[in-house]
């Protein structure tokens, strides 16, 4: 079966750094036509450069809570490419909150940031993939891939909405491969640990013994890199996983298999 991704259009969102952007770049390279979506603009710019006027790079920006944004995304994406056959929900947010402070509004912050965009997305890229496939005959006709993390199994109170958020993902992904399944559309999410995303970076230049503690609290004792995330997510883009649907693949190096409660989940 082929990992091949070639001519296949993705829409990206959270593109502008980290997973999203490291997805978007290697599914391009691979020969995907590549909207890359983000809120940040200018980011989106710098990183995409002359690239973003390429014959298969295109990059959108606006916010994604909104439902007329989401709209205009996907007619974006059309306008430039004429399909869509993949859609990677890489926006993600995450917040430091007390579960004990009833004024605390960070779950639903989080929810409205982590879930509702990627559901809203995930319905309306399913109705075009679904008039994409009118007529054609037996295969798959999309892949939907969310980008979720292991604090949705974790238990880490200071992480309450980033866990919540992410649990509630995991759960949509089931839902709508069942839902979808019909339709030739399969939904399956990442979830992933420590990634040397552009925040984590930051992190740990002004915290030098938190990358130690990462380590410690993994088997693989290290740090992803954001590449390694894009190659699993081509797999599950690829008619290499055209049987896959439903499943929560994990990228934590092994993190999962002893992380104590206490150890922080990045």
């Amino acid at each position: 079966m082929s990992f091949s991704i070639a001519g296949k259009t993705a829409i990206v969102t959270g593109a502008a750094n980290g997973v999203g952007l490291a997805i978007g770049r290697h599914f391009a390279d691979k020969g995907a036509n590549v909207m890359f979506a983000d809120v940040d603009e200018a980011k989106l710019s710098a990183e995409l450069g002359d690239k973003a006027d390429s014959e298969n790079i295109r990059y959108f920006a606006g916010d994604l809570r909104e439902r007329l944004t989401i709209a205009n995304l996907l007619s974006a994406t059309l306008d430039a490419f004429d399909q869509v056959d993949v859609l990677v929900n890489g926006s993600r947010q995450v917040e430091i909150s007390d579960p004990l402070d009833p004024e605390d509004d960070t779950v639903m912050q989080l929810l409205g940031q982590n879930l509702l965009p990627s559901l809203r997305l995930s319905q309306l890229v399913a109705r075009r993939m679904i008039k994409q496939a009118e007529g054609a005959g037996a295969g798959v006709s999309g892949s939907i891939i969310n980008i979720s993390s292991i604090a949705a199994r974790r238990t880490h109170p200071d992480l309450l909405g980033y866990s919540v958020s992410t649990a509630a993902l995991d759960q949509m992904t089931r839902s709508l491969a069942v839902a979808m399944a019909p339709y030739r559309i399969r939904v399956n999410a990442l979830a992933i640990g420590s990634v040397m995303s552009a925040s984590l970076k930051s992190t740990l230049k002004e915290n030098r013994e938190y990358r130690q503690d990462i380590e410690d609290h993994t088997p693989l004792s290290r740090i992803a890199a954001p590449t390694e995330l894009a190659e699993a997510a081509q797999f599950l883009a690829s008619e290499a996983s055209g049987f896959m649907t439903g499943q929560i693949l994990t990228l934590d190096g092994g993190r999962t298999l002893v992380d104590p409660v206490a150890a922080p989940a990045h």
